[in-house]
Formats: structure tokens, C-alpha cells, sequence
């Protein structure tokens, strides 16, 4: 029986755009229904995504400080909260790439049952570069949760940490919305966040143009905001695009354009466990990926729910791009196969799975 006392604390940079944002909005609601108190903590004053629980904002709790002493009162006005509202377990959904800050933190959180995530497969985003640190900071950490096996598995070979475990991000109930939008009548999508050192949008955009697929009728639509949105801009235009490519501001809601779509493709340099491609599956629409590290082998069956191809290969994206678009028995194969492939991921299953974690 679950214990409705047990209160738990998901500390994120923000509520704002962004998978992992977006990831600990759906954890809370996860697992306040398993009937715990959840208390969502972020340092940055955004807020885009809907959250069950309370909020405690640091941002704001600080705003009358500048500069390092800010840093220094939101890591005390944390450890304050944390102890007057009896937290007994703490959830860590950052970005942890700075040792002495994380060092700092890790001695905050000494008196609580500590969790951490890994999001993403360059783990220099959560972990120090040499391993004697990356020890020292999270060997004694209840659990490290990595969002996909091969995170798990590099994060052990790496540094030897063997506290840990692999549970995916779960896909969270869908509500297709009533935007009043005008879709064209035929294209696919790229939704997500424009950041392109990470989305490599411009081999998307460069595999469109090769797939030829617009004279057929077919657009390309990326959704979403981010620091590159003036550089993909230029790299439409420089492509010759503007016609067949359009860029879609970020809305909470994408699942209007997801259902919509032909198919979604994802072009990434890496990821962790990309929600894009679970939700797209969710709602039927096959996915055209890349076979980056980490997150879209784990789901993708090549050529039963998408199609899986080598990645930074513009030909062989184009490829697929085209075959998803000619090869009609493919295409209402992995249509048919795509709900079915993520039925493992519902929020019920896995909110049982850290339900197990978080009372072992």
C-alpha cells in the first residue's frame, strides 16, 4: 500500500520548453496518483508545462539578489523547503555539469533518499568528465535513472556506478486540442525543441530536399522554438525551401500537428529517450528516424512502426523520407503496427515501475 505521507520533491531547472521540463510535469501527476505529496522545485522562473502538486520557485523566492549570492541563497532557500515541509524524497531532474555546484548539492540533499536522472547520452550534461568525481558524487545516491538501456549501460561501463536503473519516459494521456489552424493537406513534421548542435535539423532539411517528396505534394513543418530558429531560417533559404518548409512557433499543445502528419521524423546528433518519437507511435503516426545514441532503437522496429536508418547519412534519411511517402503498403504497415509498439510506455505502467524504486 502506498504511503500518502511520503512527500517528494522534483527539483527542475524549469517547468518551461523542453523535453525533460515537459518530463517532470508528467512525473509529478505520475506520481501523485500513486498517492504521494509532490512538491515540483525549479530554479528558473518558466513555466509552460501543466504540473500536479505544489510549486516552490527559487527564481522568484530570490529575485531581490544578483549574481553569485543569488546562486548561493536558492541553494539555501532549497535546503530550507526541503526541511520545513518534511521531504523524505528528493528527485534530481537537472542538468548537473558543474562539479563544485553539484558537490554543494549533493550535500543538501545528505539527509534525504536521493534520485537522480540522466536524460540525455552525452553525459557530460549530468556527469563529470573523470570518473573518481562522478563516483564521489553519486556512488551513495539511492539510484541513478537513466531514461534508456544504453544510457544504463555506458553510465555503469563509464564509471562504474552500479546503482543504477532504466525507466523510460512514459507517454502521457493526449489531448488533440481544438487549435484553429489551417494544416496543409499533405506533410511531415519535426516537433521539438531548435537547438541544433543536438537536433541536427539541418540534415532534416538537407534529406527533404533530396527525398524530392515536395513534388509530390508534401511540406516539411518544424514545430518548435529554440536558440537556432534565425539559423534554420537561413539554411531554408540557402537550400532553396522557403516554398515547401515551414517553421511553427512552439505551442504546449503539438498533437493536433502529430495527428496530422504523414510522419515525424527525428534527426538528432544524440538523444536520451525522445518523447517525440513515443508520442508520434502513440497516436498511430509511424516515425522516420535516425539511429543516433540514445532512445529510438529501444522503440523503433525498423520497418514495422518507422524506419530506422544510419545517422549523419543524408542520402539514406532522404531515402527513407521518400520510401515512407511511395511505398504505401509500408506506410499503413507501420501505421498499423505503431500503438500497439508503445503499449509498454502508458503513465499506469510505468508509475508502477517507480513506484517499486521509490519503495524498495
Amino acid at each position: 500500500m502506498v504511503n500518502a505521507k511520503i512527500k517528494i520533491a522534483i527539483v527542475s531547472h524549469s517547468l518551461g520548453v523542453g523535453g525533460a521540463e515537459r518530463f517532470a510535469g508528467t512525473l509529478s501527476y505520475m506520481l501523485e496518483s500513486l498517492g504521494y505529496e509532490i512538491h515540483n522545485i525549479i530554479v528558473n522562473d518558466s513555466v509552460d508545462y501543466h504540473y500536479a502538486g505544489r510549486l516552490y520557485n527559487l527564481e522568484q523566492k530570490s529575485a531581490s539578489s544578483i549574481g553569485l549570492y543569488k546562486k548561493i541563497k536558492k541553494g539555501f532557500l532549497l535546503r530550507a523547503y526541503l526541511k520545513k515541509n518534511n521531504i523524505s524524497v528528493v528527485i534530481d531532474n537537472r542538468t548537473r555539469n558543474y562539479f563544485w555546484r553539484e558537490l554543494m548539492t549533493v550535500m543538501m540533499y545528505r539527509n534525504y533518499k536521493t534520485y537522480y536522472i540522466i536524460h540525455s547520452y552525452n553525459l557530460l550534461n549530468y556527469l563529470p568528465v573523470l570518473p573518481f568525481f562522478g563516483k564521489l558524487l553519486y556512488q551513495n545516491a539511492h539510484k541513478i535513472i537513466c531514461v534508456s538501456k544504453a544510457i544504463q549501460d555506458k553510465v555503469s561501463a563509464q564509471y562504474g556506478l552500479q546503482n543504477t536503473v532504466t525507466i523510460y519516459n512514459p507517454i502521457q494521456e493526449i489531448h488533440i486540442g481544438n487549435l484553429s489552424v489551417q494544416l496543409p493537406e499533405k506533410y511531415i513534421l519535426f516537433f521539438g525543441r531548435l537547438d541544433e548542435k543536438v537536433k541536427n535539423i539541418t540534415l532534416l532539411l538537407e534529406a527533404f530536399k533530396a527525398s524530392e517528396i515536395s513534388t509530390k505534394g508534401y511540406q516539411l513543418l518544424i514545430l518548435g522554438d529554440g536558440p537556432d530558429r534565425d539559423y534554420l531560417v537561413q539554411t531554408i533559404q540557402k537550400l532553396g525551401l522557403n516554398d515547401v518548409v515551414q517553421l511553427i512557433a512552439f505551442v504546449k499543445n503539438p498533437f493536433l500537428y502529430v495527428q496530422n502528419a504523414r510522419f515525424t521524423v527525428l534527426s538528432s546528433r544524440y538523444e536520451g529517450f525522445p518523447m517525440s518519437v513515443i508520442e508520434s507511435l502513440s497516436l498511430g503516426v509511424p516515425v522516420v528516424s535516425v539511429d543516433c545514441l540514445s532512445g529510438p532503437s529501444e522503440v523503433i522496429q525498423n520497418e514495422y512502426n518507422g524506419l530506422l536508418v544510419q545517422n549523419h547519412n543524408t542520402q539514406a534519411l532522404g531515402m527513407a523520407l521518400k520510401r515512407m511517402v511511395t511505398e504505401n503498403d509500408l506506410f499503413q504497415k507501420c501505421s498499423a503496427n505503431a500503438k500497439q509498439s508503445v503499449a509498454h510506455l502508458t503513465m499506469q505502467k510505468i508509475a508502477e515501475q517507480w513506484r517499486i524504486i521509490l519503495e524498495n
